[in-house]
């Protein structure tokens, strides 16, 4: 799976349309984007708890309505071309890529209705053979799984023990996303053993991207998707 790490984010500013839309031109067909709540209870797609380093405005995401949020222009940190890009709420993203993406959301915030709004997006919008639930936060990926069980997820981890894959495999989850610098051949051999997809995240360049592909993992989550395609090619 090459998973166009919140869209084609080497080339277009993360987690807006235009970096999705450009994966997509690339000929992804897997997205990774991240999640949180607003003020009034909307889920919307940005990676910080803050919308101070991708937006021109600040403070926490939870603190601005939805209203506030989509006023903010989320592309000009990124480059001047990109004016005017806006936060993109989960459900405008489900309705635009329906039928042409797997979406890897990955639920970033810590409010507690935030696993239940974003599964409850996913089945409102039909989308439950398109999309993964991630998270580095096991009590997240608890709520989604009791929540919405027909839904694959995959835990989001630094380092992989024996006692992370049993808690996996008790959760059922179906993915094990371990950090791209741990990638190995026997780890993956090992997490197959168990069942469990590996997916690795944290891919700092393309000699590590290689490495990946070379340990047998069935997917990564890139910056630079465009480049892990044309290197499976080969």
């Amino acid at each position: 799976m090459v998973i166009a790490h919140r869209g084609a984010s080497s080339y277009a500013p993360e987690n807006t349309l235009a970096a999705f839309d450009l994966a997509i031109e690339m000929g992804v067909s897997h997205i990774e984007l991240d999640v949180h709540t607003t003020r009034d209870g909307h889920v919307v797609v940005l990676h910080d708890d803050t919308v101070d380093r991708t937006t021109n405005g600040s403070g926490p995401v939870t603190s601005h309505s939805l209203a506030e949020l989509t006023a903010l222009d989320a592309g000009t940190w990124f480059d001047q071309r990109f004016a005017g890009q806006r936060i993109p709420t989960l459900a405008a993203v489900f309705e635009r890529y329906k039928g042409r993406a797997h979406i890897h959301t990955e639920i970033k915030g810590h409010s507690l209705d935030l696993s239940r709004a974003t599964v409850d997006l996913v089945r409102r919008h039909g989308m439950a053979e398109q999309v993964t639930i991630t998270s580095f936060q096991k009590a997240r990926l608890g709520e989604a799984r009791a929540h919405a069980p027909e839904l694959p997820a995959g835990w989001l981890v630094a380092e992989v023990s024996e006692a992370i894959i049993a808690q996996a495999r008790a959760l059922g989850l179906r993915q094990l996303c371990p950090r791209a610098s741990g990638v190995t051949v026997e780890l993956v051999q090992r997490l197959h053993a168990a069942g469990l997809v590996v997916r690795a995240w944290g891919v700092a360049d393309e000699e590590q991207m290689r490495r990946v592909v070379q340990a047998g993992a069935d997917g990564m989550t890139v910056n630079f998707p465009d480049r892990l395609l044309e290197y499976l090619k080969t």
